[in-house]
């Protein structure tokens, strides 16, 4: 039988990418959740301006909410300007939130946002992360083996 391929998400144009979680967090396992925006906010993105850089996510009263992400106000916005740095509602299926109670309840586990993109339908989506946090002397494991991959290719590089 054929191993079923990974998801992945149909992502057109990224607008912010969270590259530090990577290396701060084990991913176990990734979801696509759509963003409840106000005008200004969708104009925002499509300027290419946002940042994830130290946002999560945590989930209330049943609901998923984007905290600390910085959409700045758009620049020919007027006094219906958003505030950039609100909690945005993440649009989710009930199942995958009950999910994410029970991991981040249970195990101890954090809801990072990995990146923000429009698909193809124009819609702006996030792709969000269940977590374990990484301890020091992993993250100096993961340096060490990023670093000696790139010393191999080098090495083979020049052999050849």
């Amino acid at each position: 039988m054929a191993r079923p391929k990974p998801v992945t998400f149909d992502k057109v144009k990224i607008v912010a990418e969270n590259r530090r979680a990577r290396f701060d967090y084990y991913i176990e396992d990734t979801f696509e959740a759509g963003l409840a925006l106000q005008g200004t906010e969708v104009k925002a993105l499509r300027a290419g301006e946002a940042s994830i850089a130290e946002s999560y996510a945590e989930v209330k009263d049943g609901q998923v909410w984007l905290i600390n992400a910085n959409v700045p106000e758009y620049s020919h916005g007027n006094r219906l300007n958003h505030e950039p740095r609100r909690p945005r509602k993440l649009l989710l299926h009930t199942r995958e939130i009950e999910k994410f109670v029970g991991a981040v309840e249970r195990k101890g586990m954090t809801l990072v946002p990995l990146s923000i993109y429009f698909n193809r339908t124009g819609r702006a989506k996030v792709e969000l992360a269940l977590a374990k946090g990484k301890q020091t002397h992993d993250k100096r494991a993961s340096i060490k083996e990023r670093d000696w991959k790139r010393d191999k290719a080098r090495i083979l590089r020049d052999r050849s």
